[in-house]
């Protein structure tokens, strides 16, 4: 495991596989916040781990000390310029700190070295606190890339990362 700069003094990110049982954990809490809001949603247990190894993607945990792991994101490569974070997530207990745009920081720093000039990603209509995080980070709509998302449902976002990402 590679650990990445400290998130804020007392958080660390750390990267890890998508198998992990930390990665495996969170994203399962993600996926139930996901059905219980929408009915619906992609479940990350389909998801090939190897989709966020180096050098095409990685994949982040955060937790605080020697605790267990409360947040996590990933980014996987779509094509030639292009890159996808994934799987964003913050446990209820760690919300409201910022986590989650620390989190987004990493991932787009990590992806910068790696030929990608745009990053896309989803979320869904009604997590209002993600999609002001993406909006202030320079995230903006777009049509889905996803072909058979509901509209009712999904956001699709896009920024262009041809220089240094600033929070």
């Amino acid at each position: 495991m590679t650990s990445l700069l400290p998130a804020a003094p007392q958080w660390t990110l750390t990267a890890v596989p998508y198998g992990t049982a930390d990665a495996r954990a969170l994203t399962r809490a993600l996926h139930q916040e996901q059905l219980a809001t929408y009915s619906t949603a992609d479940d990350p247990e389909t998801t090939d781990s190897a989709e966020f190894d180096a050098p095409h993607g990685r994949f982040l945990v955060a937790r605080l000390g020697d605790g267990p792991a409360l947040a996590c994101g990933g980014w996987r490569t779509l094509g030639p310029s292009a890159a996808e974070i994934k799987r964003m997530y913050v446990a209820p207990a760690a919300r409201g700190q910022g986590l989650g745009r620390r989190i987004l920081a990493a991932l787009e720093r990590d992806l910068l070295g790696r030929g990608h000039t745009e990053v896309l990603l989803e979320t869904g209509v009604h997590n209002s606190a993600a999609l002001a995080l993406y909006a202030a980070c320079g995230y903006a709509p777009v049509h889905s890339y996803v072909p058979g998302r509901n509209p009712d449902i999904n956001r699709a976002l896009k920024k262009s990362v041809l220089r240094r990402a600033r929070y």
